[in-house]
């Protein structure tokens, strides 16, 4: 009964902080990438890679705009007929993460988003795209009630050995949860505010002592890297 107690409280804090993530991510994406590409930059083919992945992103796109019921979607289609769908920072607001990880890692624009990466903390898009796709698979997840206290991800995010912020000393393959906690508890260190994931976790792992740390990936020493100090 405590570890799933522990586990429920667990995806909680969990997909509260990636709601952080999200938002940054987004909000980042439509800055940097429409003082670019303009307003309408997700609906142009030609800035993506991979035409039938991207029209599959843009056909779910339309889907979730359709099913919106926010006033400024309705406000908007009242009022505008073309393009067929509102501009970036409207459209983005009803997508959900999974779809805004897709559209950052399908974009061709490489110098932006190492840009929006950078804001992240991270030197190389490519961390940002492993992650993120990482952090969807963990969402999903926990909106599905699913375990993830010990969980086995098939998808494992790329754990640089240095990075410009607090970090770790990657020691294990990074199947466990520890090392999906680590890629969130690194991004929340460039957004502010934030819910404050680490002291959420610590005071977690206090409350329910008899779970066995080591079981999510939890190394020997884990306390003592700069990241959780």
């Amino acid at each position: 009964m405590n570890l799933y107690l522990f586990d429920k409280e667990l995806r909680q804090l969990i997909f509260k902080a990636i709601q952080d993530i999200e938002i940054s991510l987004r909000t980042k994406m439509i800055q940097v990438f429409s003082m670019e590409h303009g307003a309408f930059w997700f609906m142009d083919s030609s800035l993506f890679k991979n035409a039938e992945f991207y029209e599959g992103c843009l056909d779910n796109i339309k889907k979730e705009v359709s099913r919106s019921n926010e006033d400024f979607i309705k406000e908007h289609s009242e009022k505008y007929n073309y393009p067929a769908l509102p501009p970036v920072w409207k459209t983005l607001e009803v997508v959900s993460f999974g779809t805004l990880s897709k559209l950052f890692c399908l974009f061709k624009d490489n110098r932006l988003k190492k840009q929006v990466a950078r804001e992240f903390g991270l030197p190389q898009y490519t961390y940002l795209e492993s992650w993120i796709r990482c952090i969807t698979v963990l969402r999903n997840c926990c909106a599905h009630h699913a375990r993830i206290w010990n969980r086995r991800f098939a998808l494992k995010p790329q754990l640089p050995n240095r990075l410009p912020l607090n970090w770790i000393t990657p020691s294990q393959k990074p199947i466990k949860l520890y090392h999906q906690l680590c890629t969130l508890l690194y991004l929340e260190q460039t957004i502010k505010p934030c819910m404050d994931l680490k002291s959420s976790l610590l005071k977690l792992f206090a409350k329910y002592s008899n779970v066995d740390l080591h079981a999510m990936g939890f190394p020997q020493g884990w306390e003592n890297e700069p990241l959780w100090r």
